[in-house]
């Protein structure tokens, strides 16, 4: 490997690392950011980066996470009773709770679905048991995020260094 593949594979690393914290992170988008690292990677190095298959199955990796995690937290909502007012809530709990981590990112969700369910006129029974569905949901889509986003660090990684040892 040259200095430039090797600063390049390094560069891409770092964002897919700073992609991995998006993943449990609210608000940063994780696996479309390890995509966009790959895909910089080929753009920057050429034949020598990742292959074009390689995008493709990130790519599919990265929409598959997102739709998983989205899947996840309405499944958990619903589960326990939220309404749409409940995953919204829940959302924007998120976003609010990032402000005050790691124990915002716990409180955040549970107290916006709370909040916007009871707006709603649900007692705070039901709030409660949705906020909590919500937070589960949430939880349960972050796993099946980080365990795509470590799949994709790995494939691109093992790509691009059995390519460029010469093992192709």
């Amino acid at each position: 490997m040259t200095a430039v593949e090797v600063t390049g594979f390094v560069l891409a690393l770092l964002a897919m690392l700073v992609g991995l914290l998006g993943a449990v992170v609210p608000g940063l988008p994780g696996p479309p950011l390890i995509f966009a690292a790959a895909l910089g990677h080929r753009l920057a190095l050429g034949e020598r980066g990742a292959a074009w298959w390689v995008l493709v199955v990130l790519a599919l990796l990265a929409l598959g996470s997102l739709g998983l995690d989205f899947l996840a937290t309405s499944y958990g909502a619903k589960r326990m009773g939220a309404t749409w007012r409940g995953a919204v809530g829940a959302a924007l709990g998120a976003m609010v709770g990032l402000f005050w981590a790691p124990l915002g990112l716990i409180f955040g969700p549970l107290l916006g679905a709370m909040l916007l369910e009871m707006l709603a006129g649900r007692e705070w029974r039901e709030a409660t048991k949705a906020g909590v569905g919500a937070v589960l949901g949430m939880f349960a889509g972050a796993i099946g995020k980080i365990a795509c986003s470590v799949a994709m660090i790995g494939f691109f990684a093992g790509q691009v260094l059995f390519h460029a040892l010469g093992a192709r």
